[in-house]
């Protein structure tokens, strides 16, 4: 029998191992590696060329979709399954559009992750039963606001994608040039380019659109009355 080789992609450890230890138990399915960011998992798509790629929407560094686009154009034989704590209609849109042939919540149940799997890599595409009852409406004519946000999200190149990252995840200039290894004035300039193709001039505004659009998550705020 020839096994599905599958490599797991989330910034947690304990959510790795949980779907590991699931899927050791599947005859037909191997874990070949595992990454806890968008860049380390296009590295290992290289090296393993896996099947098929479980990847966290939202990871430091490179998140899931970006890494998704980057690697299905370098690796376009390998089938990648989008994980999410959240099934918002921009996270499951964002996430298609990337590349990804499906879009799995993380407490989705194990017989679906399994038969998830074997699906996209036979040719097919799978959603969570919760988010597949709603793809009527996910796949029907966008409203006008959210048709224009995903319009410009496509027309990022991925190095404005990945400032846009590190910006919404409160980085300054320097820290983000030394991050992809570019210089502060080339961060200062797709700073620029960022808000001029997104119409949005502050870093508040550049964060509400990473959050609204999948690429980072917002982090759950106590409100102490």
């Amino acid at each position: 029998m020839k096994r599905i080789t599958v490599l797991l992609a989330d910034d947690h450890t304990i959510v790795r191992e949980g779907f590991r230890k699931m899927l050791e138990l599947e005859p037909d399915l191997e874990v070949v590696g595992e990454a806890q960011d968008g860049r380390q998992a296009i590295n290992l798509i290289e090296t393993l060329r896996p099947a098929v790629v479980l990847m966290d929407i939202a990871m430091p560094l490179l998140n899931g979709l970006e890494a998704t686009r980057q690697a299905i154009k370098a690796f376009p034989r390998t089938k990648i399954l989008m994980l999410s704590a959240h099934s918002d209609d921009a996270y499951v849109k964002s996430a298609t559009e990337a590349g990804a042939v499906g879009f799995l919540l993380k407490q989705t149940s194990a017989h679906d992750v399994c038969r998830a799997i074997r699906e996209v890599q036979s040719g097919k595409t799978f959603f969570s039963p919760s988010v597949s009852r709603r793809q009527n409406r996910i796949s029907s004519p966008s409203t006008d606001r959210e048709g224009v946000l995903h319009k410009k999200i496509a027309e990022l190149t991925s190095r404005e994608m990945e400032v846009l990252q590190l910006v919404a995840e409160g980085k300054a200039n320097k820290e983000t040039a030394a991050e992809l290894g570019i210089g502060v004035k080339t961060v200062e300039k797709h700073r620029e380019n960022l808000m001029r193709k997104l119409d949005i001039h502050d870093t508040a505004g550049l964060t509400r659109h990473a959050i609204a659009t999948g690429i980072i998550e917002s982090s759950v705020q106590v409100t102490i009355v």
